[in-house]
């Protein structure tokens, strides 16, 4: 469970190689148009600061768990969503300004929560706490290395040349889709041999968490009436945490191994899950474009 090569290296590489290509396809109208109507932020924002968090008390109050991994599950739901949710948006045709603006604002805002409930977690299960702090200088570096600086250069590349640009977007396209692929097969070769003992251990919360997130977030972009780009992005950034940063905080900062089973069986199902919601967006987007013509 600990931080690996995987996950150190050639995650985040793949990850922003993914984001250049998605800078490819973004132009500043993009993010201005949100600026403009910021209600999405707002309910991706308060979805993922307070639903998920909700969500995740509940599921340790209804499916019995052990307290180490009911406590590792709310510390997955108050993470925040990273960039494999931004790779998600992409390829689902969802909202990508907007999931990389959601990321960005609760990435920061976790900093502050995530001590917060996981020391409420941890009294409440364990009747113990922890001194849990994250560095906020070194999060927003991640965030910035990671997210916004591939983006950033994939945009100026779109600004610079533009017709270069669009030939290279549909080729970062199929390779996004591969590096997902790649990125799924390399968890099951990793933690694969582990995966029967982690699913009977906390597989029924995973899942529930996984679904009612998402599901959730699809649904409060339906009751606020936003547009269905806008719908799938929420709900992709919604299901899908930052699963990396949650193992690194149960198995690293609170050197708790047990604490990072949920985490560990949510970031191979996560992805599996994150196939659906492309499928379902490429046709549900495609379906009303035609319509719309």
């Amino acid at each position: 469970m600990q931080s690996n090569l995987f996950t150190a290296v050639l995650l985040p590489l793949a990850l922003a190689i993914v984001m250049l290509g998605m800078g490819l396809s973004l132009v500043p109208e993009d993010f201005k148009r949100i600026t403009r109507y910021p209600k999405a932020v707002a309910v991706g924002t308060v979805c993922q600061v307070l639903l998920l968090p909700l969500l995740g008390t509940l599921i340790t109050l209804v499916v019995p768990m052990q307290p180490e991994i009911a406590v590792g599950l709310i510390v997955l739901a108050v993470c925040p969503g990273g960039p494999s949710s931004n790779l998600v948006t992409y390829l689902a045709k969802g909202d990508v300004a907007l999931s990389v603006t959601l990321t960005a604002v609760s990435s920061i805002i976790t900093v502050f929560t995530i001590p917060l409930f996981t020391n409420l977690a941890l009294q409440y299960f364990l009747r113990e706490s922890a001194a849990i702090t994250l560095p906020i200088g070194s999060t927003i570096l991640q965030i910035f290395l990671i997210t916004l600086l591939p983006i950033a250069i994939g945009m100026a590349m779109r600004h610079q040349f533009p017709d270069t640009a669009r030939r290279l977007e549909k080729q970062m396209s199929r390779l996004a889709v591969g590096l997902l692929a790649l990125i799924i097969v390399l968890l099951l070769i990793r933690e694969g041999s582990k995966l029967p003992g982690f699913l009977v251990q906390v597989g029924i919360g995973v899942v529930l968490l996984n679904l009612l997130a998402t599901l959730a977030g699809f649904l409060a972009g339906k009751l606020f009436r936003l547009p269905l780009a806008q719908q799938l992005c929420i709900a992709i950034e919604v299901g899908i945490q930052n699963g990396t940063l949650a193992i690194a905080i149960t198995a690293g900062l609170l050197n708790n191994p047990d604490m990072a089973v949920p985490a560990a069986v949510y970031s191979l199902l996560m992805y599996v899950t994150g196939f659906g919601a492309i499928l379902y967006g490429r046709q549900a987007i495609s379906s009303a474009s035609s319509l719309k013509c």
